[in-house]
């Protein structure tokens, strides 16, 4: 899987992973020593890099990955449009002019961070299951399937969620996007944000193609820390 040797003798998953730290170490040194803007300015860059990263790493590119792919980006930047106009999701927040570009005051790169964040949710959640159910299967009787996937379903939208969490406080920070009124995220927003999970985390489960990106679970960790460092220094 992903193991075919390409640059520096590095297979694709190696050099990825390589690439998105060192982009992410230079962003967090940036942000956190030198208050560049120009660094926080190169957050939709970063995200699209990091969107190439995951197709360059995705084993057997199929149509259902792509439709996938496709399903996420639309949704993401559906349900934002829908967000921001009518505060009836996520509550009532505009977005800043960090993240570039906007189409009916949506950044036109939010629809791909959704799918990063789904994808790689996704992707962690079933390799973490599918390696746990081989341990367990060797000494007692596998798990059925349907509770295997509903496990995956459940548990992957709660990680999503717990990454918007980790994320709200730095995006304010940076000016990704603010809430508006008090200033306070209200308690909707994260329930809104596992329901609109959970659902493209079905589509996950029904699209036939290849689950097994360790670059996907690298991805995370490094975002994860990035924004916990952010969130605790900056």
């Amino acid at each position: 899987m992903n193991n075919s040797k390409t640059i520096f003798g590095l297979s694709k998953i190696q050099l990825a992973t390589a690439i998105a730290i060192i982009f992410h170490s230079v962003g967090l040194i940036g942000i956190l020593y030198f208050k560049q803007s120009i660094i926080i300015q190169t957050s939709a860059l970063n995200l699209l890099l990091m969107f190439v990263l995951i197709c360059y790493t995705q084993p057997q590119k199929n149509h259902s990955f792509w439709i996938f792919m496709l399903i996420c980006v639309l949704t993401g930047f559906g349900v934002e449009i829908i967000g921001t106009q009518t505060g009836m999701l996520f509550g009532s927040y505009a977005y800043g002019e960090t993240l570039g570009p906007k189409l009916f005051q949506v950044p036109l790169i939010i629809g791909v961070n959704w799918f990063i964040v789904i994808y790689c949710c996704g992707i962690s959640m079933h390799m973490l299951m599918h390696n746990l159910t081989q341990k367990t299967s060797i000494q007692s009787a596998p798990p059925k399937t349907i509770l295997k996937k509903i496990a995956v379903l459940v548990d992957s939208a709660t990680l999503a969620v717990a990454f918007d969490w980790i994320i709200e406080p730095v995006a304010i920070r940076l000016d990704y996007w603010r809430w508006l009124g008090d200033g306070n995220i209200p308690d909707y927003n994260y329930a809104s944000w596992f329901v609109c999970s959970l659902l493209l985390m079905i589509i996950f489960q029904m699209t036939s193609f290849e689950k097994r990106n360790k670059f996907a679970v690298h991805l995370l960790l490094i975002q994860v820390m990035f924004f916990l460092l952010l969130r605790t220094f900056l």
